[in-house]
């Protein structure tokens, strides 16, 4: 398809003209495109919102296709200023509240490294949270730790409430610089939540 052919989405091509254009990049076949590569130019933001719970909205109304919500995930991107969805030829800015992602469902396992724990997103990637896919814990405005591990290239999940409480029962007590820290293992690595003193007392509260 010619350039002048193209039809931009923060143009007037709307939200089935972004999911032509993000199938043709490739992201119809669950196969993550190259959107590391695409510097294509800044067309504006669109009225598209991830809200924190996961769901996507479009001019203010949810996207209730699940199909098309995981092909607007293969073409997202975390640039320095914003959010973006990208193709070849074009890169539109969309607002995230939280973390673009959902973590939904955590699978605990053994190997010779120890626990290994799996985390599923809402748009259906399965990440090990390993030293590549990093568990980290920030301190929430009024909800206290929120986990989050790292999908792809800066692209973060918020763990659901109910799993955090999994991560916390399937926590251990190490030593950090010195200092003892609660927090999780997987795959070889541990992931510190807070000082073990701390949870301590949180536990006898």
């Amino acid at each position: 398809m010619a350039e002048e052919e193209r039809k931009s989405a923060a143009a007037g091509g709307g939200l089935e003209g972004l999911a032509a254009a993000a199938r043709s990049a490739g992201g119809e076949r669950r196969k993550l495109p190259p959107v590391h590569l695409w510097n294509p130019d800044f067309c504006g933001d669109i009225d598209m919102r991830i809200a924190a719970d996961g769901t996507w909205f479009y001019m203010g109304t949810p996207i209730g296709r699940p199909a098309l919500v995981q092909l607007f995930s293969t073409i997202l991107r975390r640039d320095p200023e914003r959010y973006v969805l990208v193709t070849p030829v074009e890169r539109v800015g969309i607002k995230v509240d939280d973390a673009p992602f959902l973590g939904v469902e955590l699978q605990r396992g053994q190997d010779e490294r120890g626990q290994v724990l799996r985390l599923r997103t809402n748009v259906e990637d399965w990440v090990e949270i390993d030293a590549d896919h990093p568990l980290r814990f920030a301190e929430g405005a009024s909800e206290g730790l929120k986990p989050y591990v790292l999908v792809r290239d800066k692209l973060e999940a918020l763990v659901k409430r109910a799993l955090f409480y999994d991560l916390v029962d399937w926590g251990e007590v190490r030593t950090v610089d010195g200092e003892d820290m609660f927090g999780v293992a997987s795959a070889g690595e541990f992931f510190p939540m807070a000082k073990a003193a701390e949870v301590e007392a949180w536990a006898a509260q």
